[in-house]
């Protein structure tokens, strides 16, 4: 149809959209302004869809544990956490699937959401990452039509793959976790036997204030297994919940699974001219570049005692974290800032902070918020809530400041600059590191996957310019 003929795109309140894929920003790369109304209005609707289950990572396990820390990397990062080898912090992971509703099965093709709340004492630090070191996009504009893509269909409430194939083959930057999710690592056996990663680039910041970005890798000390596709769709039918037993049970029997925490670690200096955008969540740095520096060893050993209580109340964000961790303006991440917490206070409540689980029960929280529902901490007393004021209230912490960074440029919506193309990861994934067999799976996953789909939505991928040689193959073969 004639995009004349179409209707146009607006906000909420009717306004025209007149750029649906790139977030407001300072220059290219700066960061997203909270004066972008489209995003927030869009990304604020889009937390509030689902009532009360999860938008996305609905279906989940949990368990209890403690990270360790086995090396000293103090001159990359003042967080207290990491300050002596050998201390010990409490942590709570939680593992889900991502697209599917609480009773999908736990054996889909699917990235697998991994998530730890480290309870330190100056706070709450979320790492809240997937199974995988990438993401389909950049840009968290796109984060609600992508979902959207991986629920029902809105006339037929059945699953539709012309969504799915349609989007993805209108963002090429989707092919690197495309070829990731539709290889042999695509249906983790179970959580206890798979990866965990930051994806996003963060900053550490030393005593020094020395400012280093990084990406943190949580390898499985059992190794990676997973699921053929035949096996996972006859777990499907005979054992929807496997992913979830085999985590109870396997502790429940006094058993406990361990990963090794690495960081890959960049001087703040060299980012600039790294051949990759290190703000690019669909990139990542190879490890020649950059190899991984040991951190410690995160354990889980004890389970829930309610689940209700502590898995399906937990609530994480990136935005958690303590002093020596910052943020950077990766365009996916500082959405994520926004959403994460925005959409745990639609489904928890304002005070959601004080439900035990997410409770930063080894620091101190003082602060001068008041009421709202489900108010447990004794509401800060006698204390005005104001700040400052001259009745012993909570005064500012000034040692903690933040590293200075430089920002400027015009305010435009723009695509990140993600240097190179889209295709040369993926394409090395699959022409260097798989082997033949691991090829063939791929290639025939990809090929099941889009069987379902219109054929203009198949051709489509034809008029991408230089993609790679896989998706030409598998076209091939079904066209």
């Amino acid at each position: 149809m004639d995009n004349n003929k179409r209707p146009q795109l607006t906000t909420s309140s009717g306004s025209p959209v007149e750029n649906n894929q790139h977030s407001l920003t300072v220059g290219t790369d700066g960061p997203t302004l909270l004066q972008d109304f489209h995003l927030i209005d869009k990304l604020a609707h889009f937390d509030r869809e689902r009532i009360p289950e999860r938008v996305v990572h609905a279906k989940g396990a949990g368990a209890h544990g403690f990270f360790e820390v086995t090396d000293d990397i103090t001159k990359f990062c003042k967080a207290k956490l990491f300050d002596t080898i050998g201390k010990k912090t409490p942590v709570f992971i939680r593992f889900s699937t991502v697209g599917g509703e609480k009773g999908s099965a736990d054996t889909e093709r699917d990235p697998r959401g991994f998530a730890i709340k480290f309870f330190t004492e100056e706070g709450n630090w979320d790492m809240v990452g997937n199974n995988t070191p990438v993401f389909f996009i950049r840009d968290a504009m796109k984060f609600p039509d992508f979902i959207h893509t991986q629920k029902k269909h809105p006339q037929t409430n059945l699953r539709n793959a012309d969504m799915v194939w349609d989007f993805l083959s209108q963002h090429p930057e989707s092919s690197h976790q495309v070829t990731v999710l539709f290889s042999d690592r695509g249906i983790p056996d179970g959580y206890r036997q798979m990866n965990g990663y930051s994806g996003h680039t963060f900053k550490w910041v030393n005593k020094d204030g020395e400012v280093f970005y990084v990406k943190w890798h949580f390898k499985t000390v059992t190794g990676i297994k997973n699921l053929h596709p035949d096996e996972a769709t006859r777990l499907a039918g005979v054992d929807p919940d496997y992913s979830t037993r085999d985590l109870f049970e396997h502790i429940d029997k006094g058993n406990s699974s361990e990963w090794t925490f690495f960081a890959q670690i960049m001087p703040e200096k060299e980012a600039a001219t790294y051949r990759w955008n290190v703000l690019d969540m669909t990139k990542v740095w190879p490890h020649s570049d950059y190899p991984l520096i040991k951190v410690g060893r995160v354990v889980l050993n004890r389970n829930p005692e309610n689940y209700f209580a502590e898995t399906e109340q937990s609530a994480f964000s990136p935005s958690h974290i303590v002093p020596g961790i910052e943020l950077t303006n990766d365009k996916m991440l500082q959405g994520r800032l926004f959403s994460y917490p925005d959409t745990h206070r639609h489904r928890l409540g304002a005070n959601y902070q004080q439900i035990p689980i997410n409770c930063p029960y080894r620091a101190r929280v003082m602060n001068h918020q008041r009421d709202g529902p489900a108010t447990v901490n004794g509401n800060g007393g006698s204390l005005p809530n104001y700040e400052p004021n001259s009745f012993a209230g909570p005064v500012e912490n000034s040692k903690h400041t933040i590293a200075p960074s430089h920002v400027s440029g015009q305010f435009i919506r723009q695509r990140t600059d993600h240097k190179n193309d889209d295709f040369v990861q993926g394409g090395q994934l699959y022409s260097k590191v798989m082997n033949s067999s691991q090829k063939t799976l791929l290639v025939n996953n990809l090929v099941g996957a889009m069987k379902g789909a219109k054929k203009f939505v198949k051709n489509f991928f034809l008029f991408l310019k230089n993609f790679f040689l896989l998706f030409l193959f598998f076209l091939f073969l079904i066209i």
